[in-house]
């Protein structure tokens, strides 16, 4: 994959955390900086955030309103009541999108059922690797599976 379309990919992901910092509530743009900063370890710069902010407010998804701090009113951003139902419905599709790719890494308890990502405890059982989620479950589907042989 060439630098360009990964370009893209990290951007959108950015803007997609841009409006999850939105849903937490209003705030100003240089917050909105350092909550990112501080939580990836990545730097925003205005000219992503701007622009952006600038088109969600043409699309009604954010206002803004500037408030009086010191000699120079800040600019706080907030998401609509639409702004509001986009991020939810953005949240859905990403939520089953990060299932999706977590899902094949999944390992399910023998004894339980739980789904385990990873840390499973493997013990074999009759010459098969057995996934459990912990040794609790190990010892009670070997029990289990003791007796009713």
């Amino acid at each position: 994959m060439s630098e360009k379309p990964l370009d893209a990919v990290l951007d959108d992901l950015a803007k997609f955390y841009i409006l999850l910092v939105l849903n937490e509530g209003t705030i100003h743009g240089y917050g909105i900086i350092r909550k990112y900063h501080a939580r990836t370890g990545r730097t925003l710069s205005a000219g992503t955030l701007y622009p952006f902010l600038q088109h969600l407010e043409k699309q009604s998804i954010v206002t803004c309103e500037d408030k009086p701090v010191g000699k120079r009113p800040r600019r706080e951003y907030c998401l609509t009541s639409k702004g509001r139902r986009s991020v939810s419905r953005l949240l859905e599709r990403f939520a089953s999108i990060t299932a999706a790719a977590i899902e094949s890494n999944l390992q399910v308890c023998a004894s339980c059922g739980c789904k385990v990502y990873e840390g499973a405890h493997i013990e074999e059982v009759d010459g098969n690797q057995v996934a459990f989620c912990c040794h609790h479950c190990a010892a009670a589907y070997r029990k289990q599976h003791q007796n009713s042989k």
